[in-house]
């Protein structure tokens, strides 16, 4: 069975009948136009999907049979989290939606000292609920049925002073490093990765040093400097390619 994905963070069980949460059910009936006997497929991020059967649509409501639980998995081997500096604009938006599809396990906003955007307390709040409606968007869009975490807005030397790096390989990108990714031996299976990419204007010089007593270790990614937008997605890619689920697909081929 297939059909398109939602979101419905509510248990969910073989033979249950139950009526889409309000967004899903805009989407289905009024976007989609999806009717009677559709199929459709349910999570709510504790693992597995479930294949659904439409019910009933109605003015405001979409009710569905569960029909069948599929234990299926499409979580990376590696537990990455990326430690992005705010950005600017729709750019942090994209960020967290391609972080999601490219496996990233944790994301964790921070404040950074050249960083052009100043969040705090409401506004803030409502950002990190905005992306996290993101990651929401992307699981359902890319297949995976565990909703990576998106922590609350922080400033860059706050975090790093009170993060631990237990057993995480630490990353950063830094234009002019002389390591790169090629340097690390690969992370087994579960292996922790920690990426830090700065904002616009890249990190102050006094974060890379509180990065590298916090364990971070320079690297570069080919001789041209990236945006910001560009850097983390391209070392998440990177990353798969060389140690994660790129690569685990490619040997299948």
């Amino acid at each position: 069975m297939s059909g398109p994905r939602f979101y419905c963070p509510v248990p969910l069980a073989e033979g249950l009948r139950l009526d889409l949460p309000e967004n899903a059910a805009r989407h289905a009936g009024k976007v989609l136009r999806l009717r009677e006997e559709d199929e459709l497929v349910l999570f709510n991020g504790a693992g597995g999907e479930y294949a659904c059967r439409i019910a009933r649509v109605g003015k405001t409501c979409v009710t569905v049979n569960v029909l069948e639980l599929h234990a299926v998995e499409r979580e990376a081997p590696l537990a990455i989290t990326l430690v992005q500096a705010l950005q600017a604009g729709e750019k942090m938006d994209l960020t967290v939606q391609k972080a999601v599809e490219l496996g990233v396990a944790r994301i964790v906003p921070v404040v950074s000292q050249r960083g052009v955007v100043r969040l705090e307390g409401e506004r803030a709040l409502r950002r990190v609920e905005h992306w996290r409606a993101v990651v929401v968007s992307a699981c359902e869009q890319c297949g995976r049925n565990h909703l990576p975490e998106v922590t609350s807005l922080v400033g860059l030397k706050s975090w790093l002073s009170q993060s631990e790096a237990i057993g995480a390989l630490r990353l950063m990108l830094l234009p002019g490093s002389g390591r790169t990714l090629n340097d690390f031996s690969p992370p087994g299976a579960g292996g922790r990765i920690e990426l830090l990419i700065g904002a616009e204007g890249g990190l102050a010089p006094e974060e890379v040093q509180l990065a590298e007593a916090a364990g971070f270790v320079p690297i570069r990614l080919g001789p041209r400097v990236l945006r910001t937008e560009t850097a983390g997605l391209a070392a998440l890619a990177a990353i798969q390619c060389l140690w994660g689920d790129f690569r685990e697909e490619a040997d299948h081929v």
